[in-house]
Formats: structure tokens, C-alpha cells, sequence
């Protein structure tokens, strides 16, 4: 089994919500996710590794 990973950036947070863009894909549509689902302690510039279907800051 293929471990799938992508990396982010929080490019805008509106309220619940968090506009994430894919580092490795940059020109691709920002993805809407739940703040939810995200660390905790974000803010606009936090980047992020989503790996096994969680999300984890990275530097």
C-alpha cells in the first residue's frame, strides 16, 4: 500500500473554514476544508502535511 502525503499552505482562513493551496501543485484550485480538521493553532502562512487522512504543521 502507497502512503499518499501532499503539502499546504494556509492561504486564507474565513471563519470555519480554512483556502488551502497544494505546494507541490500551486496553479491548482485553492481546497476549502474545515477548520475542524486542521491543527488547532493555524494561521494564514501555516504550512501543512496531510498524511493517513490527518493534517500536521510542518516548518
Amino acid at each position: 500500500m502507497e502512503l499518499i502525503s501532499c503539502k499546504y499552505i494556509v492561504e486564507q482562513i474565513d471563519g470555519d473554514y480554512a483556502m488551502l493551496r497544494n505546494l507541490e501543485n500551486p496553479d491548482s484550485e485553492l481546497k476549502q476544508t474545515a477548520r475542524a480538521l486542521l491543527p488547532v493553532d493555524i494561521t494564514e502562512g501555516t504550512k501543512l502535511l496531510y498524511e493517513m487522512l490527518q493534517y500536521s504543521v510542518i516548518d
